[in-house]
């Protein structure tokens, strides 16, 4: 690994912690790809080198998300019994799905997450996300639909490294009417739950297969790609919450959307 990826991965840290704090995602839509490109460049093979990306994205995602979850919370900003029906669900979905992308191929793999990352660009491209901050009402509380959703957006997660807020938040707002700060606040909560299962997953299904990088669990790196993402997306994920809570988001939105186009047409080999 060069200095040249250290910084990339510092920033992609930096990013995906903002970006969980402000939006309520786990970050893994940023770091998945990224991180993917540089443990390619360490001369991985690609089979193996989009599960070390998936598992350590959710290694990533679990102290980022708790560190969301603890600036939200002092808001007042979750609401606690979603969460953790929402997490818990989405724990059991994110061990299968984990058990299941370890016996996909590598390549379909790679094409399902550029194909998810251009849908989520295209739905935030459409305009709803101010559609959905302008929108307030009193929130339901429905613990069998929560656990409904819950369970194949875990799913999601484990077959992707993503934390699932891209589907958490859009669901919370439109399905059960929380209003958008509350929905952002217990999305970041109930992906620590989601992630924990995957990141287990990856761990488990990865143990003894050969190949993969020094200083890892499973298909899980601790050294150097997570610690790089970890070491920044803590401290941004903070600077996320207070963002989320005083600023538009619609500046950020737009230089999203823009990465998000690029990687997906990247990952599915267009570009």
């Amino acid at each position: 690994m060069t200095p040249g990826h250290i910084l990339i991965l510092l920033g992609v840290g930096a990013g995906a912690g903002f970006a969980s704090g402000l939006l309520g995602i786990g970050g893994g839509i940023i770091m998945v790809p990224a991180s993917y490109w540089v443990i390619l460049a360490m001369d991985v093979d690609p089979e193996a080198a989009i599960l070390i990306a998936f598992g350590t994205s959710l290694l990533v995602i679990l102290p980022t998300a708790i560190s969301g979850t603890w600036g939200h919370n002092r808001r007042r900003a979750i609401h606690w019994k979603t969460a953790l029906n929402l997490g818990l669900c989405g724990l059991a979905g994110a061990l299968l799905g984990a058990f299941l992308a370890v016996r996909i191929p590598g390549a379909a793999l790679e094409m399902g997450f550029g194909g998810l990352v251009l849908v989520v660009a295209v739905w935030m491209g459409l305009g709803l996300m101010p559609r959905l901050v302008k929108r307030e009402a009193e929130p339901r509380e429905n613990p069998v639909l929560v656990a409904a959703l819950g369970f194949p957006i875990g799913l999601v997660t484990g077959l992707t490294g993503l934390g699932g807020g891209v589907l958490k938040v859009p669901v919370l707002v439109l399905a059960l009417r929380f209003p958008v700060h509350l929905a952002v606040g217990t999305s970041v909560a109930s992906i620590i739950f989601a992630g924990l299962g995957g990141f287990v997953g990856y761990i488990v299904n990865g143990l003894g297969v050969p190949g993969l990088l020094p200083y890892s669990l499973g298909y899980v790196n601790l050294l150097p790609v997570g610690l790089c993402l970890v070491a920044t997306s803590i401290p941004m994920a903070q600077l996320g919450v207070r963002a989320a809570h005083a600023l538009p988001a619609k500046q950020l939105r737009y230089v999203l959307i823009s990465f998000l186009v690029y990687t997906g047409l990247r990952m599915i080999g267009v570009v």
